[in-house]
């Protein structure tokens, strides 16, 4: 790190303690960089404020709101905002650093209330007709503010120039390659075994498009098993799994990040069935730095994330035929899985935070530059205009 020790602010849109992938990124990097040296102060919605590190500020607890194929837990509005100035105020950083300004959340209000060097991380992927960047109006003079723009993968960069007219620099998401890469094979998960992890409950993690192939691959495979890891109610899933197939399943729950790296060191496919909704894929990076064989569907996330299938084998989305001709495959070649896991593993390296991490403080210098740092701002006419306080 070539910076001088910074007080940095970061804001993360959604409920701290809700699984998600931007959480995940938030929180990594907020380590990472308390790791290095520098001051730190998250703030974010917080469900259960007992539970938080010591990092994290609460800015109160989150509504749930439909978005983008999921449910987002955000906050919003007069009382946020007086937390997100009072946080700024005290906080008296160098920088701040807000994920997702673009959507109503207290990442927006911080880009509403804050002056100075102010970076911005877009991580969404979103059709125009189903994004809330449909209040560009508002949006348009706000990020306008930001300092330096980040998307995490093409796709989210394309949606951000779609929908607000303005570019980013490409940053992928971070991970912690060495966590996965000495995991232990376990008798239980090895063999033909296909892994799934995620929220398997949200329809767009595409477990579905997995049980609809599974009676194919079965009768090509006698064997084959499926692993569901991540939070959710098993039984609502197993009720709509064919009775004869069932046994072929085993969910365990949420797992540890030993238990993922030692998952990922023993399946046979690591499986990413999902149908759209995501901007890189955390858990496919991941995958492929714990030595997973990869096939995931052919949206635009993966196929870039996977290198259009040099990688990880892509199928289509939302076809379970398709999906069922390439796992029986590649449970037919061990070889061609190894020389796939193999190739995977060395080009996860690239997500790792000591790599992910240079870059975003190349981008910190540069916003720096000739700054004295965060205030607040002396007008917020978007803010009041939304509260309908001053004219058109």
């Amino acid at each position: 790190m070539t910076l001088q020790k910074l007080r940095i602010g970061l804001v993360c849109p959604y409920g701290w303690d809700t699984p998600g992938g931007v959480q995940n990124h938030v929180r990594d990097l907020a380590e990472y960089l308390i790791e290095k040296g520098h001051y730190v102060s998250v703030l974010a919605p917080v469900i259960d404020e007992e539970a938080i590190p010591d990092y994290v500020t609460s800015a109160g607890k989150p509504i749930s709101i439909p978005y983008n194929g999921a449910v987002a837990r955000v906050l919003f509005g007069p009382i946020a905002f007086a937390r997100v100035r009072q946080w700024i105020t005290n906080g008296k950083f160098d920088l701040l650093h807000l994920h997702e300004p673009a959507i109503p959340s207290i990442s927006l209000l911080a880009c509403w209330a804050a002056e100075g060097p102010l970076v911005g991380t877009f991580h969404a992927a979103a059709k125009r007709q189903k994004a809330i960047f449909a209040i560009g109006p508002i949006l348009e003079p706000v990020i306008e503010k930001l300092t330096a723009r980040i998307a995490v993968s093409e796709a989210a960069r394309s949606t951000l120039t779609e929908h607000l007219e303005t570019d980013a620099v490409v940053v992928p998401n971070g991970i912690y390659a060495d966590r996965y890469r000495d995991g232990e094979v376990r008798d239980g998960w090895s063999g033909n075994t296909l892994g799934f992890i995620g929220r398997f409950e949200e329809p767009r993690k595409g477990l579905s498009v997995l049980l609809d192939a599974l009676p194919i691959i079965s009768r090509f495979a006698p064997d084959v098993r499926v692993l569901v890891a991540g939070p959710g109610d098993s039984k609502e899933v197993q009720d709509q799994i064919d009775p004869q197939l069932l046994h072929r399943f085993e969910f365990l729950g949420r797992i540890s990040e030993k238990e993922k790296a030692d998952f990922l060191s023993s399946v046979a496919l690591y499986i990413a069935p999902n149908t759209g909704g995501e901007s890189f894929g955390i858990i496919l990076a991941e995958a492929l730095a714990g030595g997973a064989a990869v096939v995931a569907s052919d949206i635009p996330a993966f196929q870039s994330l996977l290198g259009n299938g040099e990688y990880g084998t892509l199928f289509e989305s939302e076809n379970p035929q398709d999906l069922a001709k390439v796992v029986i495959e590649l449970l037919r070649d061990q070889e061609r899985r190894r020389v796939l896991a193999q190739r995977g593993k060395a080009y996860a390296q690239r997500f790792d935070w000591e790599v992910v991490a240079e870059d975003i403080f190349s981008i910190y210098e540069m916003a720096l530059v000739g700054s004295k740092g965060v205030t607040l701002s002396s007008e917020n006419r978007a803010w009041n205009r939304f509260l309908g306080r001053e004219g058109n």
